[in-house]
């Protein structure tokens, strides 16, 4: 069974592991997820060492198909953002599932 982590979660981990105040883990969350977003709407890319790489991708419109009503519809152009895992994080997950 899948589970989502939260923003809080993460600031729990921090709260339990370094014993800092709660709002200073929210704050320092909030701080590294806005530095991501910042970073993609400045760079088009975010590049984290040993975890990954979040890329802005353009996507072209296209036609699309509603599949109850099988009526056309011209879907817009618009940014995507892709997410490609590094190696070192690929053979730890890997290690974990053997």
């Amino acid at each position: 069974m899948s589970k989502n982590i939260t923003r809080d979660d993460i600031s729990e981990f921090l709260l339990n592991e370094f014993g800092l105040s709660k709002k200073d883990c929210s704050d320092l969350v909030n701080d590294i997820i806005e530095e991501i977003i910042l970073g993609l709407i400045k760079d088009d890319y975010v590049k984290i060492h040993n975890f990954g790489t979040f890329k802005v991708k353009s996507k072209n419109s296209r036609l699309g198909r509603n599949p109850k009503t099988k009526i056309e519809v011209m879907i817009p152009s618009r940014k995507v953002i892709s997410f490609i895992p590094s190696k070192h994080l690929l053979k730890k997950i890997n290690k974990e599932n053997e």
